[in-house]
């Protein structure tokens, strides 16, 4: 099962960009919004079979200074 670490500090309805832990706490899973620019897309040049998102600073920064 997921456990959720942090989520998005002006999420207003529960479906906002979250942070996931693994069952086994060796990897994390983001929840963003899909980034859908081309020319965004171009200058990752994401291999087949992953995606990219967006996930707000604010939220990252919260889990990292709560560890810290």
């Amino acid at each position: 099962m997921l456990r959720k670490l942090t989520g998005s500090p002006d999420c207003k309805n529960g479906t906002c960009p979250t942070l996931w832990a693994t069952e086994d706490e060796k990897n994390y899973i983001v929840q963003g919004y899909v980034v859908a620019d081309p020319e965004r897309l171009a200058q990752l040049a994401l291999p087949e079979g992953e995606m990219a998102v967006v996930v707000p600073a604010a939220m990252l920064e919260e889990y990292f200074n709560a560890r810290g």
